[in-house]
C-alpha cells in the first residue's frame, strides 16, 4: 500500500546532522594534531640548528642535557599524538556504524516491517539520548546508551564539552576553557565569521573594570582587544569608557555591560558556535521531529482562544505541552477536511455519522447513542448546556 511505502529521502534529510557530527569532530581531530606535530617538530629543529650554528658556545654536558629535553618533548608528542590517533579511530568507526545504520533504510519496503519497526526503536533511543545530552541529564542518557549498546550512536564527548564550559561560564564567571577553546578552533571561527572570542576578552576586560583595576584592563586591552579594532572599534571604544564608571552605574549602555547575565548569554553563544561549527541543529532533533508531525495537525480551531474549539485528541490543542512547540508552526494545508467529534474525538464517516442537534451542533453518532443509554434516551450538548431526545438529531450528509 502507499500509506505503507518508506520515503527514504525524506527520513535521510532530517539525519544529516547525525552522520555530520562525528565527520567534522574528525576533521578538527586530525588537523589540530597536525598543527601540533608541525609546530613541536618545528620549535625542536629551530633549536638544534641554532646549537649546530654555535655550537662552540655548548659544552658537552649542556649539549647532552639539550638533547636530552628534546628527546622527552618527542616521547610526550607521539604519545599525544596517539592519543589523537585512538580518538580518530573511534570517530571512525563511529562514523561507519552511522552509515551503516542509515543504509540500512533503503533495505525496509514497508513501515510494517518488524525489521523497520526495531530500526525505528533504536532511532527513537538515540534522538531521546540526544535530548538528554543537551539537557544536562548526562546519567539517564548514558543508562540508555550502555542498555541499548548505543555508544556509536551518542556524541557524549561532545555534549561534555558543552556542558562543562557553559558550566564555567554561568556559574564560575570563568572564560578559561572558552578561550582555550577558541584558540584551538580559530581558524575555522574566522570562517564562520564568529565573534565569540571577542565577547570572551570583552567580559573578561569588564570583570577587571568592575574589580577597579584599570592598569590591569589598559594592558589587557592592548593584548587582547586592540587585535579586534577593525571590526569592533565603538565597542572597545565604549569598553575603554566603562573604566570611568562604577559596577552600580544607571548610564546606559554601561549598565548593561557590567549587567551580571552577560554570563548567560556568553554560555548561549558558546552553545551556537559550536553547534554551527559541527553542523548540529540548534533544537534538539525530538523537537524537529515532533514538529514534523505537529505542522500536519495544526488547523485553525488549534489555535482558537475558544477552548470548545479544541480537540482534546489533538496533540496541538494541548497548548500547555505539545501546543507549545507547535506555535510557530505554519497551518496544515488538508486537500480532503476530516470531521472530529468534539465528545469523543473519533472520526465522523459513513460508519459514524455526523448527527445534528436542534441547536445547531453536529456530533458524532456514536457519541450521542452511549450519552442516550446511559440518560434514559436524552443527550446533552456539552456546548450549550441544552438537552434533547435522542430521535431529534438529524443524520447529516457531507457532499
Amino acid at each position: 500500500m502507499e500509506m505503507d511505502k518508506i520515503n527514504v529521502n525524506n527520513m535521510l534529510a532530517i539525519e544529516e546532522p547525525f552522520m555530520k557530527a562525528p565527520l567534522e569532530q574528525l576533521k578538527r581531530s586530525i588537523r589540530q594534531s597536525q598543527k601540533q606535530a608541525e609546530r613541536e617538530t618545528a620549535q625542536i629543529n629551530a633549536a638544534i640548528s641554532n646549537m649546530i650554528k654555535n655550537k662552540d658556545m655548548f659544552s658537552a654536558e649542556e649539549m647532552d642535557k639539550a638533547l636530552g629535553g628534546f628527546i622527552e618533548r618527542l616521547k610526550i608528542l607521539r604519545r599525544k599524538l596517539e592519543e589523537s590517533k585512538q580518538e580518530e579511530a573511534q570517530l571512525i568507526s563511529r562514523s561507519r556504524q552511522r552509515a551503516a545504520d542509515l543504509n540500512e533504510l533503503s533495505s525496509f519496503s514497508s513501515t510494517e516491517q518488524p525489521e523497520f519497526q526495531r530500526w525505528c526503536r533504536t532511532r527513537m533511543e538515540r534522538v531521546l539520548i540526544d535530548y538528554m545530552l543537551r539537557n544536562g541529564n548526562v546519567d539517564t542518557a548514558q543508562h540508555l546508551i550502555e542498555n541499548g549498546n548505543l555508544e556509536h550512536f551518542a556524541d557524549t564527548s561532545l555534549f561534555a564539552l558543552v556542558m562543562s564550559t557553559e558550566r564555567e561560564l554561568r556559574e564560575n564567571h570563568s572564560c578559561r576553557s572558552a578561550l582555550q577553546w577558541c584558540a584551538e578552533n580559530r581558524s575555522a571561527l574566522r570562517k564562520v565569521q564568529s565573534t565569540l572570542e571577542f565577547e570572551l576578552r570583552l567580559q573578561e576586560f569588564v570583570e577587571m573594570a568592575r574589580e577597579r583595576h584599570v592598569a590591569d584592563a589598559i594592558a589587557y586591552s592592548k593584548k587582547h582587544l586592540v587585535a579586534w579594532s577593525s571590526t569592533e572599534l565603538p565597542r572597545i571604544q565604549r569598553a575603554m569608557t566603562l573604566l570611568a564608571f562604577s559596577p552600580n552605574t544607571d548610564c546606559s549602555p554601561y549598565k548593561n555591560m557590567f549587567d551580571m547575565g552577560r554570563w548567560d548569554y556568553l554560555a548561549n553563544q558558546f552553545r551556537m558556535v559550536i553547534f554551527q561549527l559541527f553542523d548540529l541543529p540548534a533544537q534538539p532533533l525530538l523537537h524537529l521531529l515532533l514538529q514534523t508531525g505537529l505542522s500536519a495537525l495544526k488547523t485553525p480551531a488549534c489555535i482558537s482562544d475558544d477552548p470548545t474549539e479544541h480537540n482534546r485528541n489533538c496533540p496541538v490543542c494541548h497548548l500547555e505541552t505539545l501546543g507549545k512547540l507547535a506555535q510557530d508552526l505554519p497551518l496544515s494545508h488538508h486537500v480532503n477536511s476530516n470531521l472530529v467529534c468534539r465528545i469523543t474525538g473519533e472520526r465522523m464517516n459513513e460508519d459514524n455519522p455526523p448527527m445534528r442537534l436542534p441547536n445547531g451542533y453536529v456530533y458524532s453518532h456514536n457519541s450521542l447513542k452511549d450519552m442516550a443509554l446511559k440518560n434514559d434516551g436524552k443527550v446533552k450538548c456539552p456546548r450549550s448546556g441544552q438537552s434533547f431526545k435522542i430521535s431529534e438529531a438529524k443524520k447529516l450528509f457531507i457532499s
